[in-house]
């Protein structure tokens, strides 16, 4: 009978080797890949976003909501400190939307208290009910009501309240955030680490949005309902209010230096 041939220990070792060369050279490909495919996800979620703002303004004379909650919707919330809930967008756009899938990055879809963690954390609110996702609205497109000077908690002059103003397309409307909503001021400090989660109402909102889910990047939507990347650092440049500075301290033309950003802001982009 003739001689059986098969691999030797040492012939099968090395294509293991071999195998285990290539897994180490692909893996990392593979997983930008699958980032880029869920941040192409997730501009699409917020395409639907911008048709159901679009859709909402074209109904309401090209005006945003105007924040009130009816007590009996079972949306209502005063928590007595004035600080209010993100119902006031839930609530007004659940006519156009039906998906609370929608609400939800696809970097973020679990969140801070079943385990999820900062930046890839949705957001869960607990009053009056329980609501959650992982993106968030520009407080300051609120067409509050002219008599009120002050509304969950902050002030109204500075207000959008409207799509018919110069510059929408620098106007953030919707994005990737670590919270429901936020009002952002130009010298609002950025966040000390990528982890941080430490909300107070009025302090620094600003880094309600500087979620880095997409590589130095988060998705928006803007007031001309137009959709795109977002760099960390070009939140400052944004302007997110009527009297918001875009080139404050903490843009090239305020002078920034990259010492002044937190080491794990500064290999981002500068604006």
């Amino acid at each position: 009978m003739g001689s059986r041939k098969a691999f030797t220990l040492v012939e099968l070792l090395v294509v293991i080797a071999i195998i285990a060369l290539l897994m180490s050279i692909l893996m990392p490909a593979l997983s930008r890949v699958r980032k880029q495919a869920k941040s192409v996800i997730c501009q699409a979620n917020l395409k639907q976003w911008a048709l159901v703002f679009s859709m909402y303004t074209t109904d309401n004379n090209s005006y945003f909501m105007n924040g009130n909650v009816p007590k009996d919707s079972g949306y209502y919330w005063d928590g007595g400190d004035g600080g209010g809930m993100g119902s006031w967008w839930f609530l007004p756009l659940e006519v156009y939307h039906k998906e609370k899938e929608l609400r939800f990055c696809p970097m973020a879809t679990k969140t801070y208290q079943d385990g999820g963690q900062v930046p890839f954390a949705a957001w869960k609110t607990t009053a009056p009910t329980e609501d959650s996702g992982s993106y968030g609205t520009n407080g300051y497109i609120l067409n509050s009501p002219p008599e009120l000077d002050y509304q969950l908690g902050r002030p109204t002059i500075d207000n959008w309240r409207t799509i018919n103003v110069k510059g929408t397309g620098n106007i953030p409307l919707f994005t990737d955030a670590l919270w429901v909503d936020g009002w952002p001021e130009e010298y609002d400090q950025p966040a000390p680490a990528e982890i941080w989660w430490l909300d107070t109402i009025g302090v620094d909102e600003m880094r309600r949005f500087c979620s880095n889910r997409h590589n130095g990047f988060l998705n928006g939507v803007f007031c001309d309902f137009t959709v795109r990347p977002i760099g960390i650092k070009e939140l400052w440049t944004l302007k997110w209010h009527r009297r918001f500075e875009t080139n404050g301290e903490w843009t090239i033309a305020g002078g920034v230096k990259p010492t002044d950003w937190p080491e794990w802001m500064r290999p981002f982009r500068d604006y």
